[in-house]
């Protein structure tokens, strides 16, 4: 299973704080939220590093756990407890996530397919369909 340890984030995390949202090394070209989230069982805050794309005010990440077979643990964590803080550069929003279906995954999932042609692969390799998730500014309207 391909997982990252917990200091690889904090470490993103650091340098994504101390530059204004911007990260360098395999990131370094890659759109960045960090994502606050409460954790499902445990009720402990969590937080994660993902890298995003905007579709028209929202932010849309990917669940795929780097083609590993099980979803990561923060989409578990936002399904259970979708309201969610995430920030942007220096800007931090409130959140609601939900998972986007039928036409509106496939067209979110395809975009950023096109942009990052491993997560297709993260999909055959991980065998499952790799969930899309919709981070909706709160007070912003769903689409």
């Amino acid at each position: 299973m391909k997982t990252s340890p917990p200091d690889f984030n904090a470490t993103i995390i650091d340098e994504f704080r101390a530059n204004a949202g911007h990260v360098g090394g395999v990131w370094e070209d890659t759109p960045l939220l960090v994502l606050h989230h409460t954790g499902a069982r445990s009720g402990k805050d969590r937080v994660n590093p993902l890298a995003y794309m905007d579709d028209g005010g929202r932010h849309v990440v990917i669940a795929s756990n780097g083609g590993a077979p099980n979803h990561p643990g923060w989409y578990h964590n936002l399904k259970a407890r979708p309201v969610a803080t995430i920030e942007i550069g220096a800007t931090t929003v409130d959140v609601v996530a939900s998972e986007a279906t039928g036409e509106e995954r496939e067209r979110l999932f395809r975009m950023q397919a096109e942009r990052f042609p491993q997560l297709a692969e993260f999909e055959r390799e991980a065998d499952r369909q790799i969930p899309v998730v919709v981070l909706t500014p709160r007070g912003l309207s769903a689409a």
